[in-house]
């Protein structure tokens, strides 16, 4: 999953180097953080937070499939 979410951020961003995820994880819960560069944010959240929440989506489905439950926040 962290993978995933890597690749997908590095991809929207015009300074991949920057992205930084960690995680936290519990029983049936993962909590991933996404830090990016300051002016790649806008890019990460999109319009009307519709990129992040599309990644969200993503991410859900994939932790799904491990019977696990995702959150994605995304640092400042």
């Amino acid at each position: 999953m962290r993978e995933f979410l890597e690749y997908m951020a590095k991809h929207l961003v015009d300074n991949p180097e920057a992205v930084r995820i960690s995680e936290e994880e519990s029983e049936n819960r993962i909590i991933f953080k996404l830090a990016v560069a300051q002016p790649d944010i806008g890019k990460i959240i999109g319009k009307q937070g519709r990129t992040a929440q599309s990644l969200r989506v993503l991410l859900s489905a994939v932790a799904a499939k491990h019977g696990k439950r995702a959150i994605l926040e995304v640092e400042d």
